[in-house]
């Protein structure tokens, strides 16, 4: 199941500027532990499930996951090969704009060892350098 909009607006995006830092979901809302984005990156929608199925299954289903990011912005790949002509490529996938202090998941209802864990283990599925953080610790 991969994650994208269920309905778009315009089919292609421009690619845009990933300045600043996050003013928005830039806190822990729902759980007690978070993974924080400390840097500017296009998360793709493929790394995002693979993190959560590596949470998922390093906590083994106990306590609670919000996923806190969603790929909203298309990206797109002319094809190998092809001359510089004819315009924009297709779609190729969706990606979520993440800004520096972003979380992109929050946990609950596990302990700090196991949701630690778990952070780190989806940490190496995502393609931006990211810290664990805790509700207490902000």
């Amino acid at each position: 199941m991969a994650l994208q909009p269920k309905k778009r607006k315009h089919r292609k995006e421009f690619r845009g500027k990933m300045r600043g830092v996050a003013s928005a979901n830039n806190t822990i809302v729902f759980g007690d532990y978070g993974l924080k984005a400390m840097a500017s990156a296009w998360v793709k929608e493929r790394q995002i499930e693979a993190a959560r199925r590596a949470i998922t299954g390093s906590i083994k289903r106990k306590g609670k996951v919000w996923i806190k990011i969603f790929p909203h912005k298309p990206y797109t790949q002319k094809s190998t090969n092809s001359k510089m002509i004819g315009g924009k490529g297709d779609v190729e996938g969706y990606v979520a704009v993440v800004r520096p202090g972003t979380i992109l998941f929050e946990m609950g209802g596990v302990s700090e060892e196991e949701a630690r864990e778990a952070l780190r283990l989806a940490s190496h599925k995502l393609s931006v350098k990211t810290k664990f953080i805790t509700k207490k610790g902000i």
